[in-house]
């Protein structure tokens, strides 16, 4: 699904950080309230109902770190959680809300435009797609607005677990051809499942090589 871009020494250098405490710091409902910028971060960012808290708590080895909601939408602020005393995981509002209305959405989708530009400690953004839908109009504004930032981002398929691997394959070389012109978008797309614990080894190390390369 993904080529072998990391070696067996890498994989497990990132395992090891991750198998390392991770906490939740805080959660900021205003730029002012950010942490200060000290350590490297990576955020999360997707529609409301991808599986961001699931993956994150995938990446982490933990159950409950990010809290996953039957509700779309209920990540209102932009949460942090620290891995290792190293760097830092950040869990940004999703978009395409369901149960909240225009102006709330607008309010938190604002403050994720804020964190993207106004952070300089920020290394690479994982743009969530559920890998059964791949890239939608919906997503064009996310995509847009990092661009727009000059954000290295990132796709990761998520639910990969509910596809055949051909139509994975298929996914993976669909959503490259479509971020192929965007200036800010990297060139690999990752496939993910948090229920198998595909593509996560791969996720870890991404993320170390994005904060310490």
């Amino acid at each position: 699904m993904t080529d072998a871009v990391f070696d067996a020494e890498e994989l497990e250098a990132a395992r090891v950080l991750f198998a390392h405490p991770v906490r939740f710091l805080m959660g900021a409902v205003a730029i002012s309230g950010l942490p200060d910028p000290d350590l490297p971060e990576v955020a999360f960012a997707g529609r409301s109902n991808v599986g961001k808290s699931s993956l994150i708590n995938a990446v982490t080895g933990r159950k409950d770190l990010a809290r996953a909601s039957n509700e779309p939408g209920r990540t209102r602020e932009v949460n942090f959680f620290v891995a290792d005393e190293k760097l830092r995981l950040v869990d940004l509002p999703g978009y395409g809300w369901a149960r909240a209305s225009k102006s709330v959405a607008r309010k938190f989708q604002n403050l994720g435009r804020d964190y993207l530009r106004g952070r300089p400690n920020l290394k690479r953004v994982y743009l969530l797609i559920d890998a059964r839908h791949g890239l939608k109009d919906v997503d064009k504004e996310a995509l847009d607005a990092l661009d727009v930032a000059a954000v290295s981002y990132q796709i990761v398929l998520t639910k990969a677990d509910k596809l055949r691997a051909a139509e994975v394959e298929k996914v993976v070389a669909e959503t490259l051809q479509k971020v192929s012109k965007r200036p800010a978008a990297f060139p690999r797309v990752l496939a993910t499942s948090s229920e198998k614990g595909t593509g996560i080894p791969e996720l870890r190390a991404e993320i170390l090589a994005a904060c310490f390369a």
